[in-house]
C-alpha cells in the first residue's frame, strides 16, 4: 500500500501531470491533443504520460495509428482514502484555544 501511495503522490507532485489529469476528466484524448496546450516537446509530454501510466492514473492504448490516453479514476482511491483519514480531526479554533489558555494559565498572555 505504501509503495502505491508513494507512486501516486509522486506522479501527482508535478503540476503538468495534474493538468493532464484535469484535461482527461473531460474525455479520452490523443497524445498529440494532450501535448497541445503545453510549451514542451512531445517527448517531454510522453515522459509525463509514462509516469502517469506507471502510477495507474491513466491508461494508454493505440487506436489505429493514434495513441489515446484515458483517465483511470479508481487508481486514486487509495490516496483518497488515506487523505480522508486526516479529515476526522476538527479544525482548531485558535481564538478559543487562546481564551482557554488565558483562563487556565493566569499570566500566560503576558510577555
Amino acid at each position: 500500500m505504501a509503495d502505491t501511495l508513494d507512486t501516486t503522490f509522486s506522479a501527482l507532485a508535478d503540476p503538468t501531470r495534474r493538468a493532464i489529469l484535469s484535461m482527461l476528466l473531460e474525455d479520452d484524448m490523443a497524445v498529440t491533443d494532450v501535448a497541445e496546450p503545453f510549451e514542451m516537446s512531445l517527448a517531454a509530454i510522453s515522459k509525463h504520460l509514462t509516469i502517469l501510466t506507471r502510477a495507474g492514473l491513466i491508461a494508454q492504448e493505440k487506436r489505429g495509428r493514434v495513441k489515446w490516453c484515458k483517465l483511470q479514476p479508481d487508481a486514486m482511491r487509495a490516496a483518497s482514502v488515506w487523505m480522508q483519514g486526516f479529515g476526522q480531526f476538527e479544525p482548531v479554533n485558535l481564538d478559543a484555544f487562546e481564551r482557554f489558555l488565558a483562563n487556565e494559565l493566569p499570566g500566560a498572555d503576558q510577555p
